[in-house]
């Protein structure tokens, strides 16, 4: 059973930082992809960053400059450091892990919210 805790969601004021992490356990085999994705109230859940097996980073045009995403793929710990927060960058975020051959995992999901 492969579980995802993450943890460093909460409210901050508009232009504040954030960092969120998440650490996989279980029997978690040959990992391809570790990230983050979002769903804010009403919208579809979006990819916001994630790091593939290759290294090679991704992220969703709207965080780029201002998110940055890191972790080990070997550990499977995954963090996201969130700059510049704003108003629009509310949501739930939800650690995402994707394993050989194609399975997928979510952690619980963590409330950012961006307020004054």
């Amino acid at each position: 059973q492969v579980q995802l805790v993450e943890s460093g969601g909460g409210l901050v004021q508009p232009g504040g930082s954030l960092r969120l992490s998440c650490a996989a356990s279980g029997n978690v085999f040959r990992t391809n992809i570790l990230g983050w994705y979002r769903q804010a109230p009403g919208k579809q859940r979006e990819l916001v960053a994630i790091i593939r097996s290759d290294g090679d980073t991704i992220y969703t045009d709207a965080v780029k400059g201002r998110f940055t995403v890191s972790g080990e793929i070997a550990t499977n710990t995954v963090y996201l450091q969130m700059n510049s927060l704003d108003p629009e960058d509310t949501a739930v975020y939800y650690c995402y892990l994707n394993t050989w051959p194609g399975r997928v995992y979510w952690g619980q999901g963590t409330q950012v919210t961006v307020s004054s």
